[in-house]
């Protein structure tokens, strides 16, 4: 039965969980800046007999590429916006400021942030190796030493020390991926930042595209009230005026048909006053007047037919209008989950981090989901960027699904 919770020890493993992943995403920038950094000096010692400057606006875009990847994993506000393009001319391009930042963190980020996200990623690997060890040393040949480190393991307290090794990787675990993960943030933060003289500029571009979603979800919202009042309550309205007219030709003459008639008039309208509620719930759910966004997601969770377990923490309460969108991102993830997910299990965690309002729906089925293409996330991704939110969807292939939504609660 979902139930409201106060943060514990699954929040903390979340917590753990979520800086693992940035480590991991890191990782996955850190990979390819080590390359591009290997290429660009072959790049610039190719320079040296000119093929090299055919080949360094190309290098230079990429390296641009690379960069945003990770101003948008690391970056928040106009400093997640990607940079825009490289300059065309060579001589312009290392001119430009931007550039020449590119240029200075991708050093750092192919040496300290690979090496940051190697000792973040593996430290829980070897964490669960040494533990289990004992479980499965004896599966190895007797002829053949098993040194997991510096020593041969070749007795039961071998394997025993091994073990405790294991325990010790998992307390670095532990404690340490989270300040790596904070650590690797802050530097690609720290040197990736925009100028000064860009900063208002990249600031009004995304207002601009804010502005650009908001018009766009209102203009969405109002074409779904419109179709939903044409198709539904006002296609019932004619037919109860139609009931009606020939109930009241048939009152004199035929009593019995005009009181059939005037039943199936009664009950054409109650669906459509049921019709009209809907509507009005559409637009700013009563529940949320009445029980708070904690309570809504609550009641969402309960009339999912998939079993969701409910986590809410929103203390203090977001405004109305990020609350009506949390409320909406929540009922469009659970309805994707019980139509095409084929999931045994969903989750939904809401809580208030500082400025923002942080919104996650999990489930554990087949995947394959993604903004665009007309699917039901178009919607929320409009009424996200709306309030300048983030909304990031995690759904390989073969599942499982993650939707994760922040929305700051001061726009």
């Amino acid at each position: 039965m979902p139930r409201e919770r106060t943060p514990g020890g699954r929040h903390l493993l979340r917590r753990w969980w979520t800086a693992y992943r940035h480590l991991a995403g890191g990782l996955g920038t850190a990979l390819p800046a080590a390359a591009l950094l290997g290429w660009l000096l072959v790049v610039a010692l190719l320079s040296l007999v000119g093929v090299g400057l055919l080949l360094a606006p190309a290098a230079l875009r990429r390296l641009r590429a690379v960069a945003d990847r990770e101003r948008a994993r690391t970056g928040e506000g106009a400093a997640a916006l990607p940079a825009g393009p490289v300059p065309a001319p060579l001589r312009a391009a290392l001119a430009d400021p931007l550039v020449r930042q590119d240029l200075r963190w991708l050093p750092v980020h192919a040496t300290s942030g690979l090496l940051t996200g190697l000792v973040g990623v593996l430290l829980p690997v070897y964490a669960v190796r040494d533990a289990t060890f004992p479980l499965w040393w004896r599966l190895f040949p007797a002829d053949v030493d098993t040194a997991p480190w510096w020593w041969a393991v070749r007795s039961w307290s071998d394997a025993g020390a091994v073990a405790l090794l294991g325990l010790v990787w998992a307390a670095l675990a532990v404690v340490g991926v989270p300040g790596l993960a904070a650590g690797q943030a802050a530097l690609g933060r720290s040197l990736l930042r925009p100028p000064v003289d860009t900063d208002l500029s990249l600031r009004v571009a995304q207002l601009t595209a804010t502005r650009a979603a908001a018009l766009d979800a209102h203009a969405v919202e109002l074409r779904r009230i419109e179709r939903s009042l044409h198709d539904g309550a006002q296609n019932r309205l004619v037919g109860v005026t139609v009931l009606l007219g020939a109930a009241r030709r048939s009152l004199t003459r035929d009593p019995a048909t005009a009181d059939e008639l005037l039943e199936r008039a009664q009950t054409a309208a109650e669906q459509a006053l049921a019709e009209l509620r809907a509507v009005v719930r559409g637009i700013l759910p009563p529940v949320l007047l009445d029980r708070g966004l904690a309570g809504a997601v609550t009641g969402l969770a309960a009339d999912c037919p998939v079993p969701c377990h409910v986590e809410v923490d929103v203390t203090p309460r977001a405004p109305a209008s990020v609350e009506a969108t949390a409320y909406f991102v929540v009922a469009e993830a659970l309805t994707n989950v019980a139509r095409h997910s084929a999931a045994r299990s969903a989750r939904v965690l809401v809580q208030r981090r500082g400025a923002d309002l942080r919104v996650v729906v999990g489930d554990d089925g087949r995947g394959g989901a993604e903004a665009g293409g007309g699917s039901g996330l178009d919607g929320v991704l409009h009424r996200v960027r709306a309030h300048d939110g983030r909304l990031t969807v995690t759904s390989p292939p073969g599942g499982p699904t993650e939707l994760e939504v922040v929305l700051p609660c001061g726009s």
